[in-house]
């Protein structure tokens, strides 16, 4: 028994000991290597990256690359970084995580800076610039200073044509010292223009090409066959204003730059020193580019002062669309957008797979924020801030409706940001660009003051080469998007939500739209708008108030299938066009949101927020009259809760329209909604307790203070004309 158990024994032994002397002699790559930390600092040089001996950025990126089979953590400590060439990961740098170090909060930094300041005789401030470098922008302690500029110039003075434009006589343009440093900045409905001049000769002004020819009609490059909004078509309205010139520098905050003594000029505002201050330009286009790596985080990081090349050159800046441009002196005849070119951006991820950009900060920039793009998959931009940014903010995806597998973009995430004064330069920009995607999700995302759209997702306005596309089931939920379509800007024909092409499957839910167009003079800025062949779409549980034009636009003929339903909302809009369009369960018109729909709204956004309670409408309840009817616009149209259903009077004096609240109420505002179509303008709102006057034109609304205790509310036209409304509500 014993010597059984003996043998066992040893035979257990032997074993044991083959199998550890196995082990050991195993080969080195078996052993799992633990995770590898390295610092950059500002600061840093050599090679040994470590916290006392930190590396440059890229030093820290090559130091990486040789840690093969490590999880690498690449960790900035505080300061700025000044890049005089983008941080460039490839795919040799998968899997490495790029963050601020603990308490850190680092910046990448495209700035040159702008020293050496002289006191002119006329109170503004020169410096000499660096060799190299074009004030485009130019930031004064970290505040936007204005390139100097003009009035406006009508089309009647400053006509355009396919090969220039008249009125450099009238605006003493003929006269100035360097007129070729200057620009004409053009604004026709959703398109913007910034073209150099060329030369004057007499009255006639001509521009850099190819920037005045890409923004003219005829090139067959300009977008769809029925498009008018070049500067040469029927919508050109006139220049929006020249600037960059010595002549236009009068304000406080303005500035010009001198291109033949290479000198920049600055009118300072109050209280700030150019002694003292500190004053940047962008430089360096792109601050980190991730060009085909996978795996790779980024986190905690600053992004500032990159600069946007392109507008300073030749090519200008011929926007076509939501911050795309034209370029080249030629191209292929495309009317669906697929040859345009997007801004230059901070962050670039081409063809990343399960990159993630988090908690980074966006801030004075030249261009955009960031762009995936080529093919990027299964990536996400989250919780990240985006302020003061020249383009747009985030851009997602391509323009060919039918990319190679390799080049499509699915499966990515934008969530939890906060985006607030994008556009600030170009203003035809749009907060969040999402070209032919699939599987994107815009999430939780809190946009505010932005100049035009501020969501967009799809591309192709219907043409034959888009018709067919890789869109489809992307979500657009719980966004809090506010105060966009600024009025002041003048962009035009967009929504706080924009779609465009047929996208099954795609959602758009639980949005807090708020304040979009609001205060226009014309019908014009929706809430959610499915524009050019929108397919497919569902449109559930939003809350839409005060809103310009529509709360939900379906307007073309082809956009098929799509459905609106369960939605809060203020006003009443058509019913959504084209084949198999429902709207089911909507709650409109209404002058108080419910507890429901308050709900939604206050978790909508990177945070949650407030909400902007409706106020109670007396008017609902009133009786209508006016001093006469034209037609079928009755007075009751003004108190149908509905801003797209319009009132008329003849042309008489003294026209008017009143509502007769049925008693005594204590009224603190009228909100008056004009017609739009037959402006409404010069008039009085007579109460029992008096009269205000209202000069220039009714918008959309009009707001009138009162505290008056009334029975009646009658807005009189001065003069002769037409008292024409879509909508009166009088609050108590």
């Amino acid at each position: 028994m014993n010597r059984t158990v003996n043998a066992l024994r040893g035979t257990a032994a032997a074993a044991t000991a083959a199998f550890l002397a196995a082990l050991l002699t195993a080969p080195a790559a078996q052993a799992a290597p633990g995770a590898r930390t390295l610092y950059a600092a500002p600061d840093g040089r050599g090679t040994s990256c470590t916290v006392s001996r930190p590396c440059t950025p890229e030093g820290a990126r090559d130091r990486a690359r040789t840690e093969k089979g490590r999880d690498v953590r690449v960790l900035l400590k505080d300061g700025t970084y000044r890049l005089d060439a983008p941080l460039k990961l490839g795919p040799d740098d998968s899997g490495t995580t790029w963050a601020a170090a603990p308490g850190a909060r680092p910046v990448l930094s495209g700035g040159q800076d702008i020293t050496g300041w002289h006191r002119n005789a006329d109170g503004t401030w020169s410096a000499a610039v660096p060799a190299g470098v074009t004030p485009r922008q130019l930031f004064v302690d970290g505040q936007r200073a204005t390139r100097a500029r003009g009035e406006a110039c009508p089309a009647s003075t400053c006509d355009a044509s396919a090969t220039g434009m008249t009125g450099a006589t009238a605006t003493g343009i003929d006269h100035w010292q360097r007129p070729t440093d200057a620009e004409a900045v053009i604004r026709v409905r959703w398109r913007n223009y910034h073209c150099r001049i060329a030369g004057v000769s007499g009255d006639t002004m001509t521009f850099v090409q190819p920037c005045w020819t890409n923004s003219a009609s005829g090139t067959d490059r300009t977008g769809p066959a029925w498009d008018s909004t070049a500067v040469d078509s029927t919508r050109y309205s006139g220049v929006a204003f020249f600037e960059n010139a010595p002549e236009l520098l009068d304000q406080p905050g303005e500035f010009v730059w001198d291109s033949k003594g290479r000198t920049v000029t600055y009118l300072p505002r109050k209280g700030e020193d150019m002694r003292r201050a500190r004053t940047v330009t962008p430089h360096t286009e792109q601050l980190l580019v991730v060009d085909g790596a996978h795996d790779v985080t980024v986190s905690g990081i600053g992004f500032a002062y990159a600069a946007y090349r392109q507008p300073g050159t030749d090519e200008g800046y011929a926007g076509m669309q939501a911050g795309l441009t034209l370029t080249g002196a030629t191209g292929p005849v495309d009317h669906a957008g697929r040859y345009y070119t997007k801004p230059s951006a901070a962050v670039t991820v081409r063809g990343g797979r399960r990159v993630r950009v988090d908690s980074s900060r966006f801030s004075h920039l030249g261009g955009a924020g960031a762009i995936l793009e080529a093919g990027t998959k299964d990536s996400s931009l989250t919780r990240s801030s985006f302020t003061d940014l020249s383009s747009g903010a985030v851009y997602v995806g391509d323009t060919e409706p039918m990319p190679e597998a390799s080049l499509a973009g699915e499966r990515n995430t934008v969530a939890y940001n906060t985006i607030s004064r994008s556009g600030v330069e170009y203003t035809d920009s749009v907060g969040i660009w999402a070209g032919y995607e699939a599987g994107l999700s815009v999430d939780h995302n809190s946009l505010d003051h932005l100049p035009y759209s501020a969501i967009s997702v799809g591309w192709g306005w219907n043409q034959p080469e888009a018709q067919k596309s890789v869109l489809r089931d992307n979500k657009v939920t719980g966004n809090r998007i506010t105060d966009v379509m600024e009025v002041a800007q003048q962009q035009h024909d967009g929504g706080a939500i924009y779609t465009q092409g047929a996208q099954p499957g795609t959602v758009l839910s639980g949005n807090y739209i708020n304040r979009s167009a609001y205060g226009n003079t014309e019908r014009d800025g929706n809430g959610i708008y499915l524009d050019e062949q929108s397919s497919h779409i569902t449109v559930e549980r939003n809350v839409i108030t005060r809103i310009g034009y529509k709360w939900v636009s379906n307007w073309a003929d082809y956009g098929i299938r799509n459905t609106a339903r369960g939605n809060w909302t203020d006003t009443a809009a058509p019913a959504l066009g084209g084949t198999g369009s429902v709207m089911t369960d909507n709650l409109t018109g209404l002058d108080r949101l419910p507890a429901q729909a308050l709900a939604v709204a206050a978790r909508a956004g990177a945070h949650g927020g407030p909400v902007e309670q409706l106020r109670t409408d007396l008017a609902r309840t009133g009786t209508p009259t006016q001093s006469s009817t034209d037609g079928a616009a009755t007075a009751a149209l003004a108190l149908d809760a509905d801003t797209n259903t319009d009132t008329r009077t003849l042309s008489e004096a003294g026209a008017w329209w009143q509502a007769d609240l049925g008693a005594v109420r204590h009224v603190r505002q009228v909100e008056i909604w004009n017609d739009a179509a037959t402006t409404t303008a010069d008039f009085d709102v007579v109460t029992d307790d008096g009269t205000v006057h209202v000069s220039g034109k009714a918008l959309r609304p009009t707001l009138v203070k009162l505290d008056s205790r009334t029975r009646t509310v009658r807005i009189v036209r001065s003069g002769t004309g037409r008292v024409a409304l879509a909508q009166v509500l009088i609050h108590p």
